[in-house]
């Protein structure tokens, strides 16, 4: 899961590329990329950390020219340590294109094997993304072979991405000397909007990304439509995909998004307030609201959930956890071992609020479990007198191979247990998950123009359906692998600790 950003003016676009992946930086913390073009040549500087310290003003300075692209980066296949793979990625022939992209292809290994034996085209990482880049680039030489390149053979080249290119996929490129391309996978699983502002226009994962930098929304880029933006600003779109149909990732609403975005015509803050409703009719059937005296979110993105929930049951809602917003990478001195990071460094529990009180604690979901065994008993240890659990989201009970870094089966707490096995490991007193249905109806009823949603990780279905056994086994070994990070790659470690 990463946060991109593309953008045409009239002016130059370094600081609005800047000031764009600031306001994606909850989708990716580990690399951040930028590249700018000025008379048909790339200005790039990418780095591993977060955008406020890759860039300085030296790198700024160096990033002129009125188009250019950007990345906040969250790997979930590749290498993670690896600067090389940091985005953007660039290939100078045909033309010169630069790309990022935020999703994840599950054909991958296949697509790279075509590369060598039949396009004669090298890949040099571990990335999907240089795959996605080497096909386009592939599929853009054969639509202008003796032509020159306009929309029409730009579209050419993404109809034929479509039927080569299998998972989830929201690109942005620039092609030297043409304009910029945006398009996104047939299914619509990541998001991807537009907006503009005067002559300027962007392109961006999340409609608060246009907001924040002045941008009026304009429009979602629609499942399989790709968008060309020409030097001079005037937009081209065509739909590429012979079968698109809109299937976004739920998990965005449950999790990964800002709540003050809205995507694909859902709020996401409303989106969280309606599963917070549905949340407390599971509670009614579940758990006495008489006997819970206190409701406290476990921070950030359930607060919502957590608000509406009390406010519907009628029980005081208290802020009982206060997060360190600075906690950094724990790093390993000779002598020392490996020593799991806590979760106390980053929560820290405000013992009045827990005091003598049967305490209801609301996460947005509980993937490893772990995190969430460590905050139960953190209530216990501030003096609760009982302590329960509630999920905003249903069970995580399946791998994500659409670009979230879920584990794989065995590592997910929920994975072939009872909610009565899962709450004895987490060692609450009750545990109260949302279901299925309750989750889908409660984010579906915000935009009934949506067919479906990939929720994957958590029924089972994946939407492409094309995904076997042997496939997220495959997957699972390009998984991105932890150093110091591995025992503590929970849920609260997902890249989203700042979205609320």
């Amino acid at each position: 899961m990463c946060g991109i950003v593309g953008v045409v003016s009239n002016a130059p676009v370094n600081q609005l590329i800047y000031d764009a992946l600031l306001l994606l930086q909850h989708r990716g913390q580990d690399a951040a990329g930028i590249v700018t073009q000025q008379e048909r040549k790339f200005f790039m500087h990418k780095a591993k950390g977060m955008v406020r310290d890759v860039f300085r003003t030296r790198n700024m300075r160096a990033l002129p020219g009125n188009c250019g692209l950007g990345q906040a980066r969250y790997p979930t296949a590749g290498n993670a340590y690896s600067e090389e793979e940091a985005q953007p990625f660039y290939v100078n022939a045909p033309f010169g294109i630069v790309l990022v992209h935020n999703g994840n292809l599950t054909n991958a290994h296949a697509l790279k094997a075509e590369l060598f034996s039949t396009d004669h085209r090298h890949t040099n990482t571990e990335s999907d993304s240089e795959v996605l880049l080497n096909v386009l680039a592939h599929e853009l030489e054969r639509s202008t072979r003796g032509v020159p390149l306009n929309a029409s053979e730009v579209f050419a080249a993404v109809r034929a991405v479509h039927k080569r290119v299998r998972g989830s996929y929201a690109v942005v490129a620039l092609i030297a000397g043409y304009g910029l391309l945006a398009f996104r996978d047939p299914y619509g699983i990541r998001p991807l909007v537009m907006g503009r502002s005067g002559d300027t226009v962007m392109v961006a994962s999340e409609s608060v990304t246009l907001e924040g930098t002045g941008h009026d929304f304009e429009r979602n880029v629609e499942p399989g439509e790709a968008v060309f933006i020409d030097l001079q600003g005037k937009v081209h779109a065509e739909q590429c995909a012979e079968s698109p149909r809109l299937n976004p990732c739920i998990f965005e609403y449950v999790y990964l998004a800002r709540p003050d975005s809205v995507m694909d015509g859902i709020s996401v803050y409303q989106a969280r307030l309606n599963l917070g409703e549905a949340l407390a009719k599971r509670l009614v059937s579940t758990l006495p609201p008489s006997g819970v005296d206190v409701v406290i979110p476990i921070p950030e993105s359930s607060r919502p959930s957590a608000m509406q929930l009390a406010q519907l049951l009628g029980i005081p809602y208290r802020e009982g956890f206060v997060k360190n917003r600075y906690v950094g990478r724990t790093f390993i001195m000779p002598g020392q071992g490996v020593r799991k990071k806590s979760v106390r460094q980053k929560l820290n529990a405000i013992a009045s609020e827990f005091k003598d009180r049967n305490v209801l604690l609301v996460d947005d979901s509980i993937v490893r479990g772990t995190t969430s065994r460590e905050i139960v008993q953190m209530a216990r240890d501030a003096g609760a007198r009982k302590v329960y659990l509630a999920s905003a989201a249903p069970p995580v009970r399946y791998p994500n191979v659409y670009g979230i870094d879920m584990p794989t089966k065995d590592e997910l707490v929920a994975h072939g247990r009872t909610v009565e096995e899962i709450r004895a490991i987490i060692g609450c007193d009750a545990l109260i998950y949302q279901d299925v249905d309750g989750m889908k109806k409660a984010v579906g009823s915000l935009n009934p123009a949506i067919a479906g949603f990939d929720a994957s990780c958590f029924d089972g279905v994946y939407v492409t359906g094309d995904i076997s056994d042997g496939d997220i086994a495959r997957l699972n070994e390009r998984r991105v692998g932890g150093s110091e990070d591995d025992a503590d790659s929970s849920r609260l470690a997902l890249p989203n600790a700042e979205a609320a």
